[in-house]
């Protein structure tokens, strides 16, 4: 199946995958972050997901960049589609580009948020005015603003009520959006649980995506042998596709598991 995937993309576009981490690979470490980025680079990740930007001179230090910033003014709870804070997004999106254009990362994560009885036809509606109003100042400056997908299955993750748990919701904004700087951030722990078919996803809609997290499912622990998706094959998908973005590691390691042998074994299988 490798080879058929290889098979229909040219060997030219296929790229080396870039890894970044999100905290929660540190989860029981007491590690400092300096130290953390230490031992990434050792191992060989390239990128931090969500860095202040007081950490970023730390980062290149190590020879690390930023993944992903944070700093468009929207939570899990009061995202994009709350019509009433749109002035605030718009402002506090401005000053994010502006931070992440200081800190050269290229992604600004922005949350659609909850729905609190709103459809989702007019969160979409919502998530595209807002969006109109800052992808001009976004392609001026050459950062994308990149919305998460989430699940709203799993009553652990805290995040049933999201607009965004289906990449179809996404794919419909970004179009309608029409910008090539307004993207989805694909995480595929939560896509997998909403939708599947996360590699026919990947290969049909690259374009729209510029940000990915991986994390096992169903346990969102490592990605090994003991989850349901295989990430090996999942990785050559992603480096056939010529894919030039992070694919960040979200996962939290088992109990009793030590963090960095965690992080050399998960590398591995993504380092492609």
């Amino acid at each position: 199946m490798a080879s058929r995937l290889s098979a229909q993309t040219p060997a030219a576009s296929r790229t080396r995958i870039k890894q970044s981490v999100m905290a929660s690979v540190w989860t029981g470490s007491t590690a400092s972050f300096e130290e953390r980025c230490k031992i990434l680079a050792r191992i060989g990740f390239k990128g931090v997901d969500l860095p202040t930007e007081q950490q970023i001179p730390i980062l290149t230090q190590n020879g690390l960049a930023p993944g992903m910033m944070t700093g468009t003014g929207t939570s899990f709870q009061n995202g994009l589609i709350r019509k009433e804070i749109h002035d605030k997004i718009e402002d506090a999106t401005h000053a994010g580009i502006d931070m992440c254009v200081r800190s050269k990362c290229s992604v600004l994560i922005a949350i659609p948020g909850e729905r609190r009885g709103m459809s989702r036809e007019e969160g979409a509606d919502n998530a595209v005015a807002i969006l109109n109003r800052v992808k001009g100042y976004a392609e001026q400056k050459n950062v994308n603003v990149c919305m998460e997908i989430t699940n709203s299955k799993v009553a652990a993750d805290q995040r049933t009520d999201q607009v965004f748990d289906h990449v179809a919701w996404g794919l419909d904004v970004c179009k309608r959006v029409n910008s090539p700087r307004v993207k989805i951030l694909y995480d595929i722990y939560h896509a997998q649980i909403m939708d599947g078919d996360i590699t026919r996803t990947l290969r049909d809609n690259i374009d729209h995506i510029c940000h990915i997290h991986v994390a096992g499912v169903p346990s969102r622990q490592e990605i090994d042998d003991k989850q349901e998706l295989n990430f090996r094959f999942i990785a050559n998908a992603i480096a056939d596709l010529g894919y030039t973005g992070f694919v960040a590691h979200e996962w939290r390691p088992a109990m009793g598991n030590d963090p960095v042998k965690s992080l050399e074994r998960c590398f591995e299988i993504m380092n492609v």
